[in-house]
């Protein structure tokens, strides 16, 4: 039996939980067509977007009494894949030739996250990412933006979430200036499960939605999985009642195809007094400007040969990640 890749027994992020309503959800990852649904206990499912019977998409049909029915025949199946009646044969005991292929799910920072395989050794857990669960720091307001829905690999956009020295160029105006582009030493180490960057310093015309004036912000970049990241940031001094709190945006990226993928921002953030709208709105702005040239790299996957593309000092988290990536095994959206 031929061992799953490594990029199949990972948790990857699918859709937003609140989507996943009384109605089946269509979804894509790694390739594979995914019907997103709830049972009548809440419970959500992921399974293959194809009925065992002629192979309709499942995504099509609808949720009745709490089990999913195909719509091409009506054959039902229960929250753990059997399927229970076919109606026109109702009196046939289907078997497990007839059940859904199901996949592994979690709900997790507002999302619904699907693993494709079991893990040969010991499974990978969706990493502790502090600040982001709905029940933790209370002192942080959660907000989620996207999906994006991009035309380039994931590995891509991560790099592009680490890389702070496009900021005076794709973001002029907003998170950097041409006239101060330097992006001073930081410092890179590996972690258990990624890369960690520390003392990144970037200077910023408008920080955040609500900076008046520029500054000089300090992040620190996390990967915390191939295709999840994480930054923090030092407010600005005097922008926020609550003395020392860092603000965190996490990056989670599905990788849909090798070379499309569809991404969401979480923001942990201490702004309590804006509504949604325009927080989502600033990220919407931040990502719309990185879009057009995410779409634009080619190669659309990310090459890890070293000499593959040139690098700068600037660069260093990024050529770490790319070690990381190719150390790791992964495969799905990169060339080795």
């Amino acid at each position: 039996m031929t061992e799953p890749t490594l990029e199949k027994t990972l948790w990857h992020p699918v859709a937003l939980s609140h989507v996943i309503g009384t109605q089946p959800h269509a979804a894509n990852l790694l390739g594979q067509a995914l019907v997103l649904w709830r049972d009548g206990d809440g419970n959500a499912h992921a399974w293959a977007d194809q009925c065992p019977h002629r192979g309709a998409r499942l995504s099509l049909g609808r949720v009745h009494a709490g089990q999913l029915e195909c719509p091409y025949h009506g054959w039902r199946f229960e929250a753990g894949g059997a399927c229970t009646l076919v109606p026109a044969v109702p009196d046939f005991k289907p078997g497990p030739r007839c059940a859904a292929t199901t996949f592994a799910t979690r709900e997790a920072y507002g999302m619904l996250w699907v693993r494709l395989a079991e893990p040969v050794d010991d499974a990978l857990p969706i990493h502790d990412l502090p600040g982001f669960a709905a029940e933790a720091e209370p002192r942080l307001r959660k907000t989620t933006s996207g999906p994006y829905l991009v035309q380039a690999s994931a590995p891509r956009i991560i790099e592009n979430f680490l890389d702070m020295s496009h900021f005076g160029f794709v973001h002029e105006d907003w998170l950097g200036s041409r006239d101060r582009a330097e992006i001073p030493p930081y410092e890179v180490k590996p972690t258990p499960h990624g890369v960690l960057a520390t003392g990144c310093l970037a200077w910023q015309p408008r920080s955040s939605i609500h900076a008046e004036s520029g500054a000089q912000v300090e992040y620190t970049y996390e990967v915390t999985a191939p295709y999840t990241a994480v930054l923090t940031k030092q407010p600005e001094a005097g922008s926020t009642a609550i003395d020392g709190l860092w603000e965190s945006i996490a990056m989670f990226v599905c990788p849909v195809t090798e070379e499309t993928s569809v991404a969401w921002t979480r923001m942990a953030m201490n702004d309590f007094e804006s509504p949604d709208a325009r927080l989502i709105d600033f990220q919407n702005t931040i990502f719309g400007q990185d879009q057009p040239v995410l779409e634009s790299q080619q190669p659309k996957r990310l090459p890890l040969a070293p000499d593959a593309e040139a690098h700068s000092a600037a660069d260093r988290m990024s050529a770490a990640y790319r070690r990381y990536l190719k150390t790791s095994g992964i495969h799905f959206g990169v060339i080795r």
